[in-house]
């Protein structure tokens, strides 16, 4: 049975998704004709060694090797943002709704874990862009009107550029906010000292600041309902404020298996690791 379970119910014969105390005692029944009431079940389970997580999605489409370069040019990166004094923000957006984020409760054993909401219609959201710095902590947001769209991406750039007057290196993801005229015709701008690099495909893992939408949803939008769309701006308001406050934290929380390899990386001094180009390789990418 705890070989069964590190695999799929399927290839155990049962047509089932996950593993849960019906499944044990249908895999009992099954396999040994013992009938097992679901205590006993869950019992083996902890017995086994067993606990129960939620689980990460794992992106099959994500290409190993491409990752792994660019875990390399990322240790390269950080030596050439030292060497020139630019500062190296991961940039993502993300939507809160007024409707509460379910997320795991503390509850006496035996009551249920409940959570009070009005059912908020889906417009009532607000979007947001964040920036983090790694290297100092600091974060930035801003809140477009409407979804995102090359426009509203241009828009943020160019708060980063405002707010920051080092050279900047911004990483983030391929989304189609990320592409089209606006970003073109704001990279062409004169001496801009501002260098976009996009991550590889499938690796939201790589991107620090989803660690702020997650603690945001910790902190602001979970198991609570706000209700209405001013009371979200209202409380991430407050949220984004907090964390000018907060930076080691923010260095702490929102460090990601990019930087743990490319610290693995720089251990071993690879004599492999490629060095960044001097130019903007993505003006023909956005």
């Amino acid at each position: 049975m705890k070989a069964a379970v590190q695999a799929s119910p399927q290839e155990a014969g049962i047509e089932m998704t996950n593993w849960n105390w019906k499944v044990v005692r249908e895999f009992v029944r099954q396999r040994f004709r013992r009938e097992l009431a679901d205590s006993s079940c869950l019992n083996y389970l902890h017995r086994l060694g067993f606990v129960l997580k939620r689980p990460k999605k794992r992106l099959l489409k994500a290409d190993a090797e491409r990752r792994a370069a660019f875990v390399a040019f990322y240790v390269a990166l950080l030596a050439e943002a030292k060497l020139i004094g630019a500062k190296i923000f991961f940039v993502d957006e993300a939507h809160f709704r007024a409707d509460a984020d379910l997320r795991g409760k503390w509850v006496l054993r035996g009551e249920p874990a409940l959570v009070d909401s009005t059912s908020p219609r889906l417009g009532e959201k607000a979007t947001y862009y964040s920036a983090v710095c790694l290297e100092t902590g600091e974060v930035e947001e801003m809140e477009p009107e409407g979804n995102c769209t090359a426009e509203t991406s241009a828009a943020f750039l160019r708060q980063l550029r405002t707010n920051h007057p080092e050279p900047l290196i911004v990483i983030w993801d391929n989304g189609p906010a990320h592409r089209g005229e606006p970003i073109r015709e704001l990279l062409a701008t004169p001496d801009l000292k501002l260098r976009l690099v996009p991550l590889p495909g499938y690796s939201p893992d790589f991107n620090a600041d989803e660690a702020i939408w997650d603690w945001a949803r910790e902190e602001v939008t979970g198991n609570v309902c706000l209700g209405t769309k001013a009371k979200v701006q209202e409380k991430m308001g407050q949220f984004f404020q907090r964390l000018a406050g907060r930076t080691d934290e923010v260095k702490q929380r929102c460090r990601t298996v990019l930087q743990s390899q490319a610290d693995a990386l720089t251990m071993t001094g690879d004599e492999k690791t490629p060095q960044p180009l001097n130019v903007d390789f993505t003006l023909g990418l956005v």
